[in-house]
């Protein structure tokens, strides 16, 4: 259940800040081997993974401070649209998808 408490408005203080997110977390991982890679088959894996979970980690260090976050969220984004043009170009030229 999510937490009733407000998202901060303060700035969060430089020492506690998460560093800027790397340029690997706007790369998906292999989405084929990551579906492979479930020991059940589902529509939750997710080659970005590694990028949500460190825009979840920025939020929780920043109070839910959003405005904090915004280069998380564009790298995870990021992330997502190569791995759906990845799918869409595999699916074009009628490569297996899993």
């Amino acid at each position: 259940m999510a937490s009733q408490v407000p998202p901060s408005t303060k700035p969060t203080p430089y020492a506690e800040r998460p560093p800027p997110p790397t340029p690997d977390l706007e790369q998906p991982e292999d989405y084929k081997k990551t579906f492979r890679s479930r020991m059940t088959v589902t529509k939750f894996a997710d080659p970005c993974e590694a990028a949500s979970k460190a825009t979840y980690d920025c939020l929780e260090r920043t109070h839910y401070n959003r405005s904090e976050c915004q280069d998380f969220f564009r790298a995870y984004r990021e992330c997502k649209g190569k791995w759906i043009k990845q799918r869409k170009e595999d699916r074009r030229l009628g490569r297996d998808t899993v």
